[in-house]
């Protein structure tokens, strides 16, 4: 029992431990653009508590539990593709809100399914892969991309007081803050009371003038 407490920081920072520098340079370069995006969405507070938090944690508890009680194994993992399939996994929930389908020869491809198809391939190409571990990712990138998140982050009023504390904004170059978010906290702010500026084209203004005139 006191080996499991001494040892459970691990639950939530496997993701930064890689085999060598190849393995880090791969998940780097595959997770910095799917990160940014996310950052620019919620804020890098609450990315920072999601991530070393119950985006970590829960994907976690999913391996332990299906690598422990249904396959009886106990292999370890580490590495980030954790955290780059939970994205991939949320980016197209996001795309399948818009267009549910995308048309490959002539068939219709669930546009959530990309993710899971990478999983599979890499579980194929790549057999020392951790492919439950992947597939712990994505099933909780599937179910925050359905608005669920919003009942992990959080509380906004929290995050407000430690970034005024600390002076993040102020400190941090590049920081995102609770209140400059682009797509608002949990989607997209409706925008209302902006009336239409009218835009009139040059040289066309009165009823009764000619082209040429």
């Amino acid at each position: 029992m006191l080996t499991f407490w001494a040892t459970v920081y691990r639950i939530n920072t496997f993701p930064l431990i890689h085999l060598n520098a190849f393995h880090a340079l791969m998940n780097v370069l595959a997770l910095m653009p799917l990160l940014e995006r996310f950052e620019s969405e919620y804020g890098t507070l609450t990315s920072l508590a999601l991530f070393f938090g119950p985006l970590t944690t829960v994907p976690a508890f999913i391996y332990v539990v299906a690598e422990k009680f249904v396959f009886g194994s106990n292999t370890a993992v580490m590495g980030a593709s954790i955290w780059v399939f939970l994205l991939l996994a949320m980016e197209a929930i996001r795309a399948y809100k818009v267009n549910p389908y995308f048309a490959v020869a002539g068939a219709n491809i669930p546009t959530w399914s990309p993710p899971l198809m990478i999983v599979l391939l890499m579980a194929v190409l790549v057999p020392s892969s951790s492919a439950l571990g992947h597939f712990a990712g994505l099933i909780v990138g599937y179910i925050c991309g359905l608005g669920y998140v919003k009942y992990l982050a959080p509380p906004e009023w929290a995050l407000r007081w430690i970034e005024g504390k600390l002076n993040l904004l102020g400190r941090l170059p590049h920081y995102v803050s609770i209140d400059q978010k682009t797509y608002g906290r949990f989607g997209v702010l409706p925008m209302t009371n902006i009336a239409p500026t009218p835009v009139v084209a040059p040289g066309l203004v009165g009823a009764n003038q000619r082209l040429g005139d």
